[in-house]
């Protein structure tokens, strides 16, 4: 098997992966499925596939951490901001000094940088990974928003202390005073370069569309090369183009709620960046499981040239690294609610402890993932004068068991600590919901009032409109009437609910009977596929 075969083996492979998950009757992480497929894909390759750090992170890192930075909820990332820069900053710091220090203490034939930068890459949390396993356990939405907002910002300063740790192994030196500085360049000049980018395409676009129409496809193509755009820029000017992608997709985000995309480019450009994300994280589990017998091998021989020729020495550093990781975020975590309750009742507030399994799952909860596994493949291969990184493929190996540790015990942990949990519903959430459709309602029936008197002044058919004004406004009339009383509402949710059951059978019935004509000739291709089309924009609606 050749590369080109083995990369098209390994994409089968991700494709796979989706389904072999749905049939186990046990709940498997997806990752883990991946790494599996990754390993028989190994089994059969006879070249395997040669690794170029450089062209591996500019790959698979500027299109994730820009779509994270896109979809994070913005206001649970606001709200939530105090808890969200504590584990994104404070326990990254505090995991990269404390699991350094006890890598080097454990491994004395790393040097202590690349113990160092072994730490900065495993501290990053995935939210891929623990969305994966929350699908069949729930976990609170405001935790999975703190989750998440949490990974957005410790995958950037993880990659930072990462590059640190490793210029300082090559180099031999690190300067708190240069450092300091570079940080400060690195940051500042990264997110500049990050919003400075997507603004400047966003406006271009606009103008581009405004003058000469919006060509189908191109919004999207465009958009897909913002975060490698943004990336390349910023480290072009020796800032850091992790951050740049970061904020690049945050700005993305605040410039889409200015609705100038067209609603099908919308749709389409969705649906193409969940075709990317799942490509990614896939092909970069199932690639660690195609590099495992390698990294393994490099492994052990790091581990006799110091003496350990018993490869179980490997299985205990992973074991050791990884329940350090959990021993240390546990702390990290008791530590920063305790002193948020203390310093809210010095203030006068009366705030209750968040549930004990609550907090245990916070802990458990940071499994790593793409993003690890991205970044420690970018270790050097040689060192300036041309001898091997040392104990690189160690490094790698202890980093991909991290990963697939943490998952495990995220599986096996989450469901057990949270069954029999009942979390109270964020009526916030629903509530903001209500006003949002009740406010776009009342604009939507001024706006169909309005339009109605138009067309009535130049159409000859204007007898036509008040009939049909009064059937789109009773929609809207409906969903105001919903939110008038609680028992109303209550009555009219459930009167949607039957509603959504009987439109999605008549929906399917419409699609079977146009695929029904199209099939015997009675309409041609093209007007089955604009029919279909409508139809499933409506049953997307309504799912």
């Amino acid at each position: 098997m050749d590369a080109i075969e083995t990369v098209l083996a390994m994409l089968l492979a991700v494709v796979g992966s989706a389904y072999l998950v749905r049939l186990l009757p046990v709940a498997v992480p997806l990752p883990l499925m991946q790494i599996a497929l990754g390993f028989v894909v190994a089994a059969f390759s006879r070249h395997g596939i040669a690794l170029d750090p450089e062209f591996f992170f500019l790959l698979f890192l500027p299109p994730l951490l820009f779509l994270d930075g896109w979809r994070i909820p913005k206001s649970g990332l606001l709200r939530d901001r105090g808890v969200i820069l504590q584990l994104a900053l404070g326990l990254v710091v505090f995991t990269v000094l404390g699991m350094g220090l006890l890598i080097h203490w454990m491994i004395p034939a790393m040097p202590l940088p690349v113990a160092f930068a072994l730490a900065a890459i495993i501290s990053p949390t995935d939210p891929v990974a623990v969305s994966a396993i929350a699908s069949r356990t729930p976990i609170p939405k405001r935790l999975m928003h703190i989750l998440e907002g949490e990974s957005l910002l410790n995958d950037a300063s993880g990659l930072v202390c990462f590059r640190f740790a490793v210029a300082a192994a090559l180099t031999g030196t690190f300067s708190l005073t240069s450092a300091t500085l570079t940080f400060v360049w690195l940051v500042a000049g990264g997110i500049g370069m990050g919003v400075g980018v997507t603004l400047l395409i966003a406006l271009a676009q606009r103008w581009l569309t405004r003058h000469f129409g919006e060509p189908s496809g191109s919004p999207i193509l465009v958009n897909l090369l913002m975060p490698f755009g943004a990336y390349l820029l910023a480290e072009h000017l020796n800032a850091s183009g992790i951050l740049a992608a970061v904020a690049a997709g945050v700005t993305m985000s605040y410039v889409e709620l200015g609705g100038h995309a067209l609603a099908a480019t919308r749709i389409q450009r969705s649906a193409v960046w969940d075709t990317v994300q799942f490509s990614l994280n896939g092909v970069m589990f199932v690639l660690l499981g195609e590099q495992l017998p390698s990294i393994l091998k490099g492994a052990r021989a790091s581990l006799e040239a110091v003496g350990h020729v018993n490869p179980w020495w490997l299985v205990l550093y992973a074991f050791a690294i990884t329940l350090g990781l959990m021993v240390l975020r546990f702390a990290w975590v008791w530590t920063a609610l305790k002193l948020t309750l203390f310093r809210k009742s010095r203030m006068g507030h009366d705030a209750a402890p968040p549930h004990w399994r609550l907090l245990l799952a916070t802990s458990l909860a940071g499994a790593r993932g793409a993003i690890t596994l991205a970044g420690v493949m970018t270790l050097p291969l040689f060192m300036p004068g041309g001898q091997p990184f040392p104990a690189r493929d160690l490094t790698i190996f202890l980093a991909s068991a991290v990963i697939l540790l943490s998952l495990l015990a995220a599986s096996i942990g989450l469901p057990r600590i949270l069954s029999g949990v009942d979390f109270p519903e964020d009526s916030e959430e629903s509530q903001e919901e209500d006003r949002a459709r009740e406010v776009a309602a009342n604009a939507a029936i001024a706006a169909i009032e309005r339009a109605q008197i138009e067309l009535m002044s130049t159409s000859v058919d204007a007898d036509l409109y008040p009939q049909a004004a009064s059937r789109v406004i009773a929609l809207y009339r409906h969903r105001l009437v919903e939110h008038t009383e609680v028992e109303q509402a209550r009555q009219f949710r459930k009167l949607d609910m039957a509603e959504k059951a009987l439109r999605m059978a008549a929906l399917h019935a419409e699609r079977k009977a146009i695929f029904n004509l199209a099939r015997h000739d009675h309409i041609s291709d093209e007007t089955a596929r604009k029919l279909v089309r409508e139809i499933d924009l409506s049953e997307t609606r309504f799912r």
